[in-house]
């Protein structure tokens, strides 16, 4: 992987930034060239927000991304207005839970990922963020799977308990798409 571009968008509250920046954190930690693009709607909590991030072995030409290689969309309004953009051969995690539909597109690859279900049934129903960001590395290795293990640990360790949540909301995203990319390896 040159450069990979990923997109998340979702409404104001549902960690669209933390997901990205968790992302942009372990492309740090691994030694990689990020930027992380932040873009909010006119409300912060339940107006529209997403943020682009590009994680590069090499040095990053612009952070502007009209057509990202993964975009993972969060709710209805999100995947109507960017499932149109991702890259064509490209990835679209969708949040199942809360989108009613998939892709027509014959030329993009698709995950629905039940991630509010995934999170509840963990006991953190605000981890659905982190559900999708296991599968987008799941999907995809943007990172590599301990390097995000160890970042999720480092940026949301602070209570121990709600760590552990995460952490298994972020491996049952990761397990999913590793079952459907009909990868072996388990963590």
């Amino acid at each position: 992987m040159a450069q990979h571009e990923v997109m998340f968008a979702g409404f104001g509250g549902q960690g669209i930034m933390t997901a990205g920046q968790l992302l942009a954190y372990a492309g740090i930690k691994e030694g990689k060239q990020v930027a992380w693009i932040p873009s909010y709607g006119p409300e912060m909590r339940g107006g529209t927000a997403y943020c682009t991030v590009v994680v590069s072995e090499t040095r990053i030409g612009s952070p502007i991304v009209t057509t990202p290689r993964s975009i993972c969309v969060f709710n209805r309004p999100s995947f109507d207005k960017f499932e149109p953009k991702v890259h064509k051969g490209g990835l679209l995690i969708v949040n199942s839970s809360l989108i009613d539909v998939s892709s027509s597109r014959k030329d993009i690859d698709e995950l629905l990922v039940p991630a509010n279900e995934m999170a509840l049934r963990n006991g953190n129903p605000r981890a659905a963020n982190v559900a999708v960001l296991g599968a987008l590395i799941g999907m995809t290795g943007v990172v590599g799977w301990e390097t995000l293990q160890a970042t999720v640990r480092e940026k949301l360790g602070r209570k121990a308990e709600m760590l552990e949540k995460n952490m298994k909301v972020l491996e049952e995203g990761y397990q999913m798409a590793m079952e459907r990319a009909g990868r072996k390896d388990r963590v």
